[in-house]
């Protein structure tokens, strides 16, 4: 493999920084809101190339909505659960940082999508380059039949092959995920297990969820890369192994990292940015604004009608959050089955989306499950009813009804004993729905102080999730560098085209359809 590559996939796509200075000529300050993903990356290249950052975060651990935290009894508790792709090249970029071999992302040997009927697909021993990943995930998996194959619309599945972004993201406004894969008319076990599943780790049902995002997600982990249909984990908490290093990091470039700070106020004019925390204000050249969704709207709410920025605003104001999504994670008195996978993918079984068994792959976990005799047991439901997040009652029942799914899953879990239980509900996490693209905030802003980052910003590459959050955040930093004469952090992508809109110059930019 050429060490120019992120990864194995020779078709990848490098997206050059701005040529400009290794460092800044003259002192430039930015304050960083947010400590997340985002947050991370863009402080990281800011600090990098000579910026003086002050980074402020709500909470007082770094992470954002991948952070976890501490329990009595040696235990941790975090969001839930996180794949990270072998696609995810600008999030490794970031963490090689301060682990330059990856030593601690492990991989997960399959991750199997179960349904109640018995059919149970896998991603273990298949190809990594497609299209035949995918032509032998087909002709391996039990929810595709030649009757149901024969009913596909194959100009609508030709569509898969023929993406070129970003017009791909524009190809499909107004239309839904779940509009798609009826119009693909795709087998139902299949689109449940291969298609649905996936939709849902967006936080959304697929009738509220953008059939460009599907698309794109379909292109990036399916039918555009090479690198395989599996992902790594974390092998110990988020805390220990990812982020408190890369606050060390940060320190350590002079970064100010503020923990626990939540930003109250922001002002934006010709003269400069002024951020409010903590009853303190601080004048900044510039912000990178990576709060959380409702965050980030709220303080924008709050900016001035400079010239321009009023509409500009309306489209920051039209963004919304996913619905609420529950988290539960069981100290069992007892093991499951040893044959139980680290990570199961479900559909069928009511709220339940996917169980984790942690002590699987996650040090801290196993640490517990060898002193305990048990196992860590990790349960998700996404895109809930809205009163879930607001109605202890309805959360509850939530809670109840993904332990009796849990027990016909996995069986022998009825007859162990919950020795300790954590419930997480939240509703920070934002939807991309199907309106259009193009009206959705991006990184740069009607100022050319401050910057936007996060996963519900948008970005014309082909990136989802805490890929989007990474990339953007080198984005954001990489603009306000390129404003003030300095280089900053080269962006890699999976291919932007499909297989049959083949891209011209591998390694290479590609300017925009």
């Amino acid at each position: 493999m050429s060490r120019s590559l992120p990864g194995r996939d020779r078709r990848a796509v490098r997206h050059p920084a701005p040529v400009g200075a290794v460092r800044l000529g003259t002192p430039r300050h930015v304050a960083v809101i947010g400590g997340g993903i985002a947050g991370l990356a863009a402080a990281t290249v800011l600090a990098e190339h000579g910026s003086d950052v002050t980074l402020y975060e709500s909470s007082d651990r770094l992470g954002g909505r991948v952070a976890s935290w501490p329990l009595p009894g040696r235990r941790t508790m975090s969001r839930g659960f996180h794949a990270f792709f072998r696609q995810y090249y600008n999030l490794r970029a970031l963490l090689k940082r301060t682990d330059p071999t990856l030593r601690h992302l492990v991989p997960v040997s399959d991750y199997p999508l179960q349904r109640p009927d018995g059919m149970r697909d896998s991603f273990t021993n298949l190809p990594r380059t497609p299209p035949w990943s995918v032509l032998e995930f087909v002709r391996q998996s039990d929810s595709f039949t030649l009757r149901s194959l024969a009913k596909v619309d194959v100009k609508a599945a030709m569509e898969l092959l023929r993406v070129h972004f970003p017009g791909t993201y524009d190809d499909y406004d107004g239309e839904s995920a779940a509009a798609f894969l009826d119009r693909l008319r795709f087998p139902p076990a299949a689109r449940d297990l291969a298609l649905e599943v996936f939709a849902r780790s967006f936080f959304a049902d697929p009738s509220d969820f953008a059939a460009g995002e599907l698309v794109a997600m379909f292109h990036t982990y399916f039918l555009g890369s090479a690198e395989g249909l599996l992902f790594d984990v974390p092998d110990d908490d988020y805390d220990t192994c990812l982020w408190a290093p890369l606050g060390e990091h940060l320190a350590a470039l002079g970064v100010t990292v503020r923990t626990g700070t939540p930003v109250s106020g922001l002002s934006v004019d010709d003269d400069g940015v002024r951020v409010t925390a903590a009853h303190e204000s601080l004048a900044v050249d510039a912000v990178v604004l990576a709060a959380d969704p409702r965050a980030a709207r709220a303080l924008v709410a709050g900016l001035a009608d400079e010239p321009g920025l009023a509409v500009w605003k309306d489209g920051v104001a039209a963004t919304y959050n996913a619905p609420p999504f529950v988290v539960v994670r069981l100290w069992l008195g007892g093991h499951v089955h040893g044959d139980r996978p680290a990570f199961l993918g479900t559909a069928g079984y009511g709220p339940l989306d996917n169980v984790s068994v942690l002590e699987r792959f996650e040090e801290g976990a196993a640490t517990w499950s060898r002193a305990h005799r048990g196992s860590v047991v990790e349960l998700h439901a996404y895109a809930c009813a809205a009163e879930v997040a607001t109605d202890p009652q309805a959360a509850t029942a939530v809670v109840a009804r993904l332990l009796d799914e849990l027990h016909r899953v996995y069986p022998e879990t009825a007859q162990l004993q919950v020795l300790e239980q954590e419930v997480l509900v939240r509703d920070d996490c934002t939807l991309i729905g199907p309106e259009a693209w193009r009206r959705r905030p991006g990184v740069t802003t009607p100022s050319p102080r401050l910057v936007l980052a996060g996963d519900w910003v948008r970005c014309d590459y082909p990136v989802a999730l805490m890929e989007r959050a990474a990339t953007t955040g080198f984005m954001a930093a990489n603009e306000l560098l390129a404003g003030w004469g300095a280089a900053g952090q080269d962006i890699w992508t999976v291919p932007v085209r499909g297989l049959l809109r083949p891209t011209p110059h591998p390694h290479r930019h590609l300017p925009p359809d």
